[in-house]
């Protein structure tokens, strides 16, 4: 079975808009845990516009799954992983303005510095990702790098699925093929929801971990957390 990494950014989005600590970060990513979730993600940006830095230290205690740290590879964002010791680190490209997620990396053009960031986090022990898109070089390039896992990079295909399904999927099934045969374990993520994970996660079989937060969380505030994490779950029975 797929595992699934519950994003909380959108929790902590929520508390910072008002103030105060409601609703309570900490809290949430124990529910996630006692709820199902196999594993929780937070993305912390420089700006602390959802996730603080000082959340990634308060979160790190009460994890019994499994923590997934995702960013850009700055020196301070280095520096708290390093700090933490998660379970994994997923890198983004993202330059620290963009609003969310919105490209993987170019593995060919930044190979030695993700080499060296990779070394670092695995000489402390810590299981790394890196987000890519379908390009097939970048594919080749990542398992150069020296990484354990690749997290695809899937708002293409949540964009064209009720377009074309068979054609929004297909590239990543080449993708993921790939992968697989070069040795690089899979991961997936962004805007995948309830009505596009199923298919996602069968026709992806070399599939480990799905990382889902906006479309989780928005799905709680109607029919409630444990609810919704159960719900995803059940998309990813294989």
């Amino acid at each position: 079975m797929t595992k699934l990494s519950v994003n909380i950014n959108k929790v902590a989005t929520l508390r910072n808009s008002r103030g105060g600590n409601t609703p309570n970060v900490l809290q949430a990513a124990i529910d996630v845990q006692e709820f199902g979730g196999d594993g929780v993600t937070v993305h912390p940006r420089p700006d602390e516009r959802h996730i603080r830095y000082k959340d990634v230290y308060d979160i790190r205690p009460v994890i019994k799954t499994e923590f997934n740290i995702e960013g850009y590879p700055s020196k301070e964002f280095i520096d708290l992983v390093l700090a933490v010791r998660p379970h994994q680190v997923t890198l983004v490209p993202d330059p620290p303005e963009a609003l969310t997620s919105n490209a993987g990396w170019d593995t060919v053009t930044h190979m030695t510095f993700l080499q060296d960031v990779i070394g670092r986090f695995s000489d402390a022990g810590i299981r790394t990702s890196i987000f890519v898109d379908t390009d097939l070089k970048n594919i080749e390039g990542a398992v150069k790098t020296n990484t354990d896992r690749i997290e695809l990079y899937t708002e293409p295909y949540a964009t064209n699925f009720t377009k074309d399904r068979e054609a929004a999927i297909a590239p990543f099934v080449e993708a993921a093929e790939l992968a697989n045969k070069i040795g690089l374990k899979i991961n997936a993520g962004h805007d995948l929801n309830l009505d596009n994970l199923k298919y996602f996660n069968e026709r992806i079989p070399y599939l480990k971990e799905v990382s889902i937060g906006h479309a989780l969380i928005s799905d709680a505030l109607y029919i409630g957390l444990e609810k919704t994490i159960q719900l995803y779950k059940q998309q990813l029975i294989k």
